[in-house]
């Protein structure tokens, strides 16, 4: 499974709590969160979600007036196995797609893990990925 998919960007300050606060706003509402990454600086952490149900989301992080940005990202279910993610780059990088940035999880006892990608150009990605059938 490959789909391009919304993320958002959730800016917060860095401290103790506040990634707690966000996943209790969207826990209430029956939000789940497929993927999550966080970058810190000194006084704000990015938090990059893709959820269940990103417009509803949005709208959360609005009321609260919680500064939020929203980009398309690619959602990749594959193999979770040893050069799996170097085929997904490769295919890219044929293409010339540039992956800006990615985060991924998977158990060790999985057989399918989920990646997230953040490429140049995800129309493309998303072709050139399902091309390869992963």
């Amino acid at each position: 499974m490959v789909k391009i998919v919304t993320q958002l960007a959730v800016f917060i300050e860095n401290k103790p709590g506040t990634l707690a606060s966000v996943c209790d706003a969207l826990a209430t509402e029956g939000i789940n969160i497929y993927g999550l990454a966080t970058s810190d600086t000194t006084d704000h952490n990015v938090v990059r979600l893709v959820v269940s149900d990103p417009d509803r989301a949005l709208e959360i992080f609005e009321e609260r007036g919680t500064l939020v940005v929203e980009s398309d990202v690619l959602m990749v279910e594959n193999r979770n196995q040893p050069g799996a993610l170097s085929k997904i780059a490769r295919a890219l990088a044929k293409k010339r797609i540039n992956i800006e940035y990615a985060y991924l999880a998977s158990h060790p006892g999985d057989v399918r893990g989920l990646l997230i990608l953040r490429v140049s150009n995800a129309k493309a990605a998303l072709t050139a990925l399902k091309a390869l059938r992963i």
